[in-house]
């Protein structure tokens, strides 16, 4: 087994943090996380000192976790019953975020929890959602003042601390621990935020999970279909379980305007099943709302693996959802790369089974996750188009496919981060970037960012690939060459050299050359190379010289397009 990456975390707080640290320290979970404390009370001083100590080695990650009484004065008067006004506590948040500003600079990634009400405080009472009087009223502009002011920062996410207060209820922050050691929570409050800065971790590094399937049978439906029919099955009405299952069923239908995709692993006779979901009155998930299915009476870990792999998704993007724990404990086994949660026995606990997964945090969410499952329904129809047509190259002209091409822009910034950080197979180098990191990269005059967008006769596959150059003298170097495994195969990975090509000549370059970067799933990167017509010089550089057009694939139409925003 690969050995898990390790990321560095700096803890700056106004407060013993000790505790977070060493709850981050010993998870043995991924993202494997090693914190380095702060001074104690000392945030700004090292937010605003470039050549602090705590700066040295730039940190992966950088939590910065203060109380409000401590940023905001007015906060503090406040909640001594001082009549201040609201303004100029924002007017305090300002200066913070300006402060969070200038320590961004000398991290990755900054997560800052809100700021939150010790839930002993009763303030006003009454009045507490008054403006100029109330302490929840002032700390909740405060804190989407925050938030306001850190959104354009690239790098910088606030993360909802309140959440972990309200879990660990009436002793969340104890007086006692503060008055003995500067202690501001309890561990339970620590828990839930080691629990979401790693999951906020692995959205920042590309590991939210993709895709849930779901058996049926007690699962998606109570009762055995099979024995006791469609009509049978508990799924809505005058029952509390069957309405259970149905608010489970629009809980994950939620998710696919996530861009989370749903698919099916049941043992189970199909043409029953696949009935019973396009015609039960109660069914919220509908076969179009399923991107795939294996429903047969095969080994479950093996149809996963088939339909993952038809899908083009590595089992790390998968999570099984069974509530069968023989089933469960077998998949695990034989599928250690997939998420397999415990799952309740009861029901009516399944839908807060779901919520409090984490796997499907996420950096953004983009027009195009909203239309995920359509456009992998669309493919499904592909494969379908494929095998009435006499041969590939006729079945690809049947696509009529038109390819943009188009400069990085606000508007595709988002999902051009999504596939730089989640794409393994088709990614020459697998390097992986932050927002901040991507936009520093692009401003260079010597280096060129492409994005291609495919649409066909079936829809729209959104933005599926990305090319990069860097110029340097007359060799061009691809530096990026990415795309989505959902259009690996229909001639666009051709077009993208075309691209390139186009540009290295443009620029002035006479050689364009590849490097792949081999990884443990990156193989089709290097097949593709292999076959590309590019020249291999025995250490792993392909180059094709720039006077010789790289052809463009007769089956597609290329576009340029501006950017546009």
């Amino acid at each position: 087994m690969a050995e898990k990456k390790t990321y560095y975390c700096l803890l700056l707080s106004d407060f013993t943090i000790d505790n977070l640290a060493g709850i981050l320290d010993n998870d043995p979970e991924s993202p494997i996380i090693k914190c380095t404390i702060a001074p104690f009370d000392s945030v700004t001083a090292i937010l605003l000192d470039n050549h602090h100590n705590c700066w040295r080695e730039k940190p992966d990650l950088t939590v910065v976790w203060t109380r409000p009484e401590n940023v905001s004065n007015v906060f503090r008067r406040r909640m001594n019953f001082e009549n201040v006004k609201d303004d100029d506590a924002l007017n305090e948040v300002d200066l913070f975020t300006e402060q969070i500003k200038q320590g961004a600079e000398r991290t990755r990634f900054v997560i800052v929890p809100s700021w939150t009400i010790p839930p002993q405080e009763r303030g006003y009472a009454l009045l507490e959602y008054k403006e100029n009087i109330g302490l929840t009223n002032l700390l909740a502009r405060m804190n989407l003042r925050l938030a306001e002011r850190l959104k354009d920062i690239p790098n910088v996410y606030v993360i909802d601390s309140q959440r972990w207060v309200n879990q660990a209820g009436r002793f969340a922050c104890n007086p006692k621990l503060y008055y003995m050691g500067k202690v501001a929570f309890n561990n339970d409050v620590f828990s839930g935020a080691a629990k979401d800065i790693k999951a906020a971790l692995t959205g920042l590094t590309g590991g939210t999970r993709k895709l849930v399937l779901l058996d049926l049978d007690d699962t998606l439906w109570g009762g055995i279909i099979g024995e006791v029919g469609t009509d049978k099955i508990r799924l809505g009405g005058h029952d509390p379980v069957g309405e259970a299952f149905v608010d489970f069923q629009r809980r994950l239908k939620a998710l696919i305007n996530r861009g989370i995709l749903l698919g099916i692993i049941s043992k189970n006779e199909e043409s029953v099943a696949l009935d019973a979901i396009r015609n039960h009155p109660e069914m919220i998930l509908r076969l179009d709302n399923f991107v795939g299915w294996r429903i047969n009476w095969n080994d479950k870990a093996q149809n996963i693996a088939d339909l993952t792999a038809e899908l083009n998704l590595g089992l790390q993007s998968v999570v099984f959802i069974d509530n069968s724990n023989i089933e469960r404990d077998r998949v695990r086994e034989a599928l250690p790369e997939l998420l397999v949660p415990e799952w309740p026995e009861d029901p009516m606990l399944y839908k807060s089974a779901l919520q409090s997964l984490t796997c499907f945090d996420s950096v953004t969410v983009t027009a195009e996750d909203a239309k995920r499952t359509e456009m992998y329904v669309a493919e499904r129809e592909r494969r379908q188009s494929s095998q009435s047509v006499s041969s590939v190259d006729d079945w690809l002209r049947s696509l009529n496919m038109v390819v943009s091409v188009a400069p990085l822009d606000n508007i595709n910034r988002e999902r051009t981060l999504q596939l730089i950080n989640k794409t393994n197979q088709m990614n020459m180098t697998t390097r992986r970037l932050s927002e901040d990191e991507l936009i520093q990269w692009v401003k260079s005059p010597d280096h060129h960012f492409r994005v291609v967008r495919v649409l066909d006769k079936f829809g729209d596959t959104g933005l599926v690939g990305i090319v990069s150059l860097k110029i340097d003298g007359n060799t061009a170097n691809i530096i990026d060459f990415i795309l989505s495994c959902r259009v690996f195969g229909r001639k666009v990975e051709e077009t993208m050299l075309h691209i390139a090509n186009t540009i290295a000549r443009d620029n002035g370059a006479s050689i364009l050359k590849a490097k792949p970067i081999p990884t443990k799933k990156n193989k089709p990167c290097f097949g593709f190379f292999d076959r590309s017509g590019f020249t291999e010089d025995g250490s792993g550089v392909y180059d094709w010289s720039v006077e010789n057009e790289y052809p463009l694939p007769d089956c597609i139409t290329l576009k340029q397009e501006q950017p546009t925003g």
